[in-house]
């Protein structure tokens, strides 16, 4: 875990190996002031984030935090925050994390199951629809939803145009397997042109290694790649009458096999096949079967 300087006064914790419930974070500091860019899932992760931000700001008041989406990888945390902080989240977020049984105690779905330490569920002060600017010091960040579904209902990104920053959350998984389960894979897909049109120079996904300028048409490429491959394995199996899990069986990963969280192929043929259906996701069905993908519980290293 390390508090990286993306530019002067604009920090990234990159949670290696980025995988189930190992998240991006990020710190934002203007003056004495200081905006974090979502927590991490466990009481220890966020603790060692905090004193890391305390040391990198001298100690600057942590006046705002910004949570990218629901899942509690980003948010778990948040009740580890100062009492004065204002935390924002989209409003789908905000009620998701509300009704969020897994804070409460994790399902067996993951090995080892995942101990949350002393966190509470602590929600966001203030939603957001579409866009929201807030300002740092002198600096500017601008909270904006992509306008749909993608990864979850209640996506944000912070992005800080004067520093040509931005924080994507999980709209961008880098080098593991995307998760769409709870969001829109054509919705994921269009997330990325929309993020690219921003032209950042830097971008912290919020899962794997940090993005420069080159870096991100070649990432994005080969996310839409998977996404695509995700929808035309779903077209298949609808049409053959397989279940999702049977789907998943039958497609040949190719060039995405060796990407971590190989089994989110499942979720996110659920999600596939619901759009198509015009229904919803059950999440702990579609982990399930996940699971029974892989033939074990999915490997976490919280």
């Amino acid at each position: 875990m390390t508090l990286h300087e993306v530019v002067p006064g604009v920090h990234a914790w990159v949670q290696p190996d980025g995988t189930w419930w190992l998240n991006n974070a990020g710190v934002v500091a203007g003056g004495d002031q200081v905006l974090l860019v979502d927590t991490c899932a466990t009481e220890t992760r966020t603790r060692r984030f905090l004193a890391a931000v305390h040391d990198a700001t001298g100690g600057g008041t942590i006046r705002l935090a910004v949570n990218t989406h629901l899942h509690g990888d980003h948010t778990y945390g948040n009740s580890l925050l100062p009492a004065a902080t204002v935390i924002v989240g989209h409003e789908h977020m905000r009620e998701g994390l509300r009704v969020d049984p897994v804070i409460d105690g994790c399902p067996p779905l993951w090995q080892p199951v995942p101990d949350w330490g002393a966190v509470t569920r602590r929600l966001p002060d203030i939603t957001v629809q579409d866009r929201l600017t807030v300002h740092i010091g002198q600096r500017r960040v601008d909270v904006v939803h992509p306008g749909g579904p993608a990864h979850t209902t209640g996506d944000l990104v912070a992005w800080l145009p004067e520093e040509r920053v931005l924080f994507a959350g999980d709209l961008v998984f880098n080098g593991l397997t995307p998760l769409v389960f709870m969001g829109s894979v054509t919705g994921a897909i269009a997330a990325l042109d929309w993020l690219a049109a921003f032209g950042p120079d830097h971008l912290v996904p919020g899962h794997g290694p940090l993005l420069t300028a080159a870096d991100i048409d070649p990432v994005f490429d080969r996310i839409r790649r998977y996404l695509r491959l995700v929808l035309d394995t779903a077209d298949a199996g609808l049409r053959a009458g397989l279940t999702p899990l049977e789907a998943a069986r039958a497609c040949d990963l190719g060039e995405f096999a060796g990407w971590a969280d190989a089994e989110r192929i499942v979720p996110n043929l659920h999600r596939a096949y619901a759009d198509s259906r015009g229904a919803d996701v059950d999440p702990v069905a579609a982990l399930t079967d996940a699971v029974a993908w892989l033939g074990g519980p999915m490997a976490t290293r919280v």
